[in-house]
């Protein structure tokens, strides 16, 4: 039984795999910036009473993530799998035209909340002789240019060069480091702006016609990566749900399937 740490976790990708890991019998901290979780999440997670914590978490502020895992070990002892999940986007707007505000969020939320995670995480898993270290890749890890999406894919870029020296520091300790790669998946990143509007993408029909043969729901991505993480003890592992030629295979059968998710 492994007890996970999943930052950003009340919703989207970040709550699948938190339910995921509670279905594969495994303690859980979840986490999130409201103080306490939904009540509808609560009753959903009923079931698993006693298998699961909430602990609040502000991944902007190390202090903050530093509680998250000290809290994690008086519950569960230790921490196996630590994931750096939680991301912030921006508008769909040019570099130009996006605010201080947002600009700061994002490097705040994705990069230095991923670094402070990782070294809490590194320094605290070393000292207990094990552990993993998974952080969330995304558009922009394989170089890929969006417009209008460059200040996330930045963020994405330096998270996945960061990983892999995080690897290569770690070799040798007990301790690994990977990156996950879930693809296009169906959650608010994609449907609400930052501030819980509707998005203006699912409107462009050159973007909807792509993600609805590429994309799948967070749970369908969730139940690709849970066993992958139990099982891996590779340093510098990647799990990757939609490689290039799962995504080719579906661009040739695109005209066959029916499933769409926008």
């Amino acid at each position: 039984m492994k007890n996970v740490v999943i930052t950003g976790s009340t919703r989207g990708i970040g709550y699948a795999m938190a339910v995921a890991f509670l279905e594969a019998g495994c303690h859980v901290t979840l986490s999130g910036r409201c103080e306490t979780l939904p009540e509808a999440t609560i009753a959903v997670l009923r079931p698993y009473e006693g298998k699961y914590v909430y602990i609040p978490c502000n991944v902007q502020m190390k202090a903050s993530l530093q509680n998250l895992w000290d809290a994690s070990v008086i519950h569960w002892d230790s921490v196996d799998i630590w994931i750096n999940n939680a991301g912030q986007n921006t508008p769909h707007k040019f570099l130009w035209e996006t605010g201080e505000s947002y600009t700061e969020k994002i490097i705040r939320t994705n990069m230095l909340g991923m670094i402070f995670g990782s070294q809490i995480a590194a320094a605290e898993m070393i000292r207990q002789g094990h552990g993993a270290i998974y952080s969330m890749e995304g558009l922009g890890s394989n170089n890929m240019i969006q417009p209008k999406t460059i200040l996330y894919g930045t963020t994405k870029h330096a998270l996945t060069y960061f990983m892999k020296g995080l690897a290569k520091e770690l070799e040798g300790t007990g301790v690994i480091a990977g990156r996950l790669s879930p693809g296009m998946m169906l959650t608010d990143f994609i449907t609400k702006t930052p501030d819980g509007e509707p998005s203006d993408v699912v409107s462009d029909k050159a973007f909807r016609k792509v993600f609805n043969i590429l994309a799948d729901k967070p749970e369908t991505v969730a139940a690709f990566f849970i066993p992958k993480m139990l099982a891996n003890t590779r340093n510098d592992a990647q799990i990757a749900w939609l490689t290039s030629g799962k995504a080719a295979w579906r661009f040739m059968t695109a005209g066959f399937r029916k499933d769409r998710l926008i």
